[in-house]
């Protein structure tokens, strides 16, 4: 990953952010959220290069019938 790509993070296993990466040092990265502006540090293992893999991340809970 680089400055200018976008990545996804997962926050509470429920909800997907779309967010730009704007620097990295080592395995930290700094990173903008589309959605609001905010700059935020995070690790690598955190951020999702596609969209189908954070949607794989997210664990389904169990459908029960009524």
């Amino acid at each position: 990953m680089k400055a200018g790509d976008t990545a996804y993070l997962v926050e509470s296993n429920r909800f997907v952010h779309e967010v730009e990466i704007l620097r990295c040092n080592g395995e930290l990265y700094i990173v903008c959220f589309k959605d609001n502006g905010v700059g935020l540090y995070f690790k690598a293992y955190h951020l999702l290069l596609t969209s189908w893999k954070t949607v794989k991340s997210i664990s389904q809970a169990p459908e029960h019938k009524v």
